[in-house]
């Protein structure tokens, strides 16, 4: 076994020094070293992963899917990747400091032209009361620090910063328009407005809006985690759709963690059940009802009881 884990370290190293003397990998020489490097990953000691973290940190060519994984090691092996990385988008940055809290972040926050909203929430992690007497400088319009008691505004503030992040990131895509669940969910939900996303969700899930509302404005986020299950989002995706929509459930970084967890070991079938019960739930007359009343408020749903059909005793 021992000699077997030096020949894969071995060859971790060797594969990775010969991309990257490549002045202009091709794309297929791109999928070899992920094909060769991946399978390899778990038997590659902290000293070959702090190697490689290194070496591919310092070429835009390196593979997306590599890159990914050894920028989830412990910030140890990640901190190259994570300082200087072109392949981390601003979207892989917001989901690695979700995941990984104040290790990662303060590496992020050592990029040269790092996203001033991210670098913002940085500081907001580490030091909250700072953050909030020194909000960040940007060519923006200036809004509240998400950190703050007026829940409206701090929603606002939130969003205010992913919709910058997201433009830039549409910025540098192709010019063909996304059309995808998850691109419509993302739009409506950094608009600000909770009915476009209630339409949304409704037209993703084939469900009635009452039922999309009901999930929406309940008083946690376990029924939404469910509804984003169901459509197969990347964790990342459904955490940004979610901090957009409900902005108030993540106050610190334990909170995001505890999201990107119950995400990753909630199954898709369990979710699908879920939906199928929401469907179930929309045919009942008198739950139909219900909802509708509470759709046209912006109250936490309650949890409607059941009841069965009654019968008179002879």
């Amino acid at each position: 076994m021992r000699t077997e884990k030096r020949k894969a370290e071995r060859l971790f190293r060797a594969a990775i020094s010969a991309f990257c003397s490549l002045p202009r990998p091709s794309r297929r020489e791109i999928t070899q070293l992920e094909d060769l490097a991946l399978p390899l990953f778990d038997d590659v000691p902290d000293e070959a992963l702090r190697f490689g973290a290194a070496a591919l940190s310092e070429t835009e060519y390196a593979p997306r899917q590599l890159v990914l994984r050894l920028a989830e090691c412990k910030v140890d092996v990640a901190a190259p990747l994570l300082i200087r990385s072109a392949v981390l988008s601003d979207v892989d940055l917001i989901a690695l400091i979700g995941r990984h809290g104040l290790p990662h972040a303060r590496a992020i926050g050592r990029r040269k032209d790092l996203n001033p909203a991210i670098a913002h929430l940085i500081r907001a992690l580490e030091r909250p009361k700072l953050a909030v007497a020194q909000p960040a400088e940007d060519a923006t319009p200036k809004v509240h620090d998400p950190i703050t008691t007026e829940p409206g505004i701090a929603a606002e503030g939130v969003r205010h910063r992913l919709r910058a992040i997201m433009a830039e990131t549409r910025g540098t895509s192709t010019a063909v328009r996304d059309t995808t669940a998850y691109s419509k969910l993302r739009e409506t939900a950094l608009s600000g407005n909770l009915a476009f996303f209630q339409t949304a969700l409704a037209d993703a899930l084939r469900i009635d809006f009452a039922t999309a509302h009901s999930i929406v404005m309940a008083n946690d986020h376990a029924r939404l985690l469910s509804a984003l299950r169901v459509l197969e989002l990347g964790e990342d995706h459904a955490f940004l759709i979610a901090v957009a929509v409900l902005p108030q459930q993540f106050p610190n970084p334990q909170a995001i963690r505890l999201f990107l967890d119950r995400y990753r070991l909630l199954p898709p079938e369990v979710a699908r059940n879920q939906l199928s019960q929401w469907q179930l739930e929309a045919m009942s007359p008198g739950l139909r009802d219900a909802r509708q009343t509470t759709a046209n408020s912006d109250k936490p749903v309650v949890a409607q009881p059941k009841f069965g059909k009654s019968f008179k005793k002879p």
